[in-house]
C-alpha cells in the first residue's frame, strides 16, 4: 500500500467550517485549496492588517534566501516543519528551484497539507511528506520519509518558517526543537521567522484574535524568548533581526517591500 494510503487510514474528517491556518495562508498567497470559511477569515485579518498579504510573500522571499544560503554552504537536505499546502514558492520549490536534486521532507498536521503534498511528489525518490504533528519530534525523526529519504549523517537544513507563532505550548515547542538539533550532523541550519510581540502593532493583535478562532491560535514571542529555540547554535549575521533588518544585509536577495518590525527571522548553524 502507497503512503498515502497507509496514512489516509488515520487523517482526520477535515471540517471545511472551520478555518484552517494552513488554508489561510495558502488562500493570501493566491492557493486555491481553501473554503470558504478560510477566506472569510483570510479576509477579515486582511480588512485589519492590509499588508498581509505582502508579509508573507516576503516570508517566501526570506525562505528563498535561506535555501540559497543552505545551498551555498553544502547542504542539499531540507526538513521542513511545518511545510504547509503545496504552492510556488514553498519549501519543496524554493530547494528544487536552486538545486534539482535536493532531498526534502515536509511535515504538516494539516490533512489537506498532506494529501495535495502526497500528489505533489508522486514517486519522487528524493522527497516525502509526513502526516504529524512537529511537536512530535520522535515520531517524525523515526518515521519512513525523514530514513529513507535524508542522510542524517549529513548536513540537514530544518525549515521553521512562519510556523512557530501558532505553538503556543512553548514548552513542547523548545523540547521538540532540542531533539531536532540533537539529531542533526555538525554544518546543519535551523531557520525560524516568527512573530514578534515587541513589534506587534495593533493591527496585529487584531489579526492574532482571529487567528485564535481556527485550527491554530497565534501567539507573539519577543526576541528573547524566540531565540530560545536555537538552542546553543550561534546564530548567522546579523543574528536574529526583523525581516527589514535581515533583507538589508549586503548580500541578501529579498527586498522588504513593507515596512514590517513585527516579524522575526534567524538562520543558526550547528557548530
Amino acid at each position: 500500500m502507497s503512503v498515502l494510503g497507509e496514512q489516509a487510514k488515520v487523517l482526520p474528517e477535515v471540517d471545511p467550517q472551520r478555518p484552517s491556518v494552513a488554508r489561510i495562508y495558502n488562500f493570501l498567497l493566491g492557493g486555491r485549496h481553501n473554503f470558504a470559511a478560510d477566506r472569510q477569515a483570510a479576509a477579515a485579518a486582511q480588512a485589519v492588517m492590509p499588508e498581509l498579504p505582502a508579509i508573507l510573500r516576503l516570508n517566501r522571499q526570506i525562505l528563498r534566501e535561506v535555501v540559497r544560503m543552505a545551498d551555498e554552504a553544502g547542504i542539499d537536505q531540507y526538513l521542513d516543519l511545518g511545510c504547509g499546502i503545496p504552492s510556488p514558492g514553498d519549501g519543496f520549490a524554493a530547494a528544487r528551484a536552486i538545486r534539482p536534486g535536493s532531498r526534502v521532507v515536509g511535515v504538516d498536521v494539516e490533512p489537506v497539507a498532506f494529501v495535495h503534498g502526497r500528489l505533489r511528489l508522486g514517486d519522487d525518490p528524493a522527497a516525502g511528506v509526513l502526516y504529524a504533528d512537529l511537536l512530535d519530534s520522535a515520531e517524525v525523526l523515526r518515521s519512513a520519509p525523514v530514513r529513507e529519504t535524508l542522510d542524517l549523517d549529513r548536513p540537514v537544513c530544518l525549515l521553521l518558517v512562519a510556523v512557530a507563532h501558532f505553538i503556543p505550548d512553548t514548552e513542547r515547542l523548545t523540547a521538540a526543537l532540542a531533539d531536532y538539533r540533537a539529531a542533526m550532523a555538525p554544518g546543519s541550519l535551523l531557520a525560524v521567522t516568527h512573530a514578534c510581540r515587541k513589534g506587534a502593532s495593533p493591527q496585529v493583535e487584531q489579526v492574532r484574535r482571529i487567528y485564535n478562532n481556527t485550527t491554530a491560535p497565534m501567539v507573539t514571542r519577543d526576541a528573547g524568548e524566540t531565540s530560545v529555540l536555537f538552542g546553543d547554535w550561534p546564530l548567522l549575521e546579523p543574528g536574529l533581526r526583523t525581516f527589514g533588518e535581515w533583507c538589508s544585509m549586503p548580500g541578501r536577495q529579498c527586498e522588504s517591500g513593507v515596512a514590517e518590525t513585527a516579524f522575526l527571522v534567524g538562520v543558526a548553524r550547528k557548530p
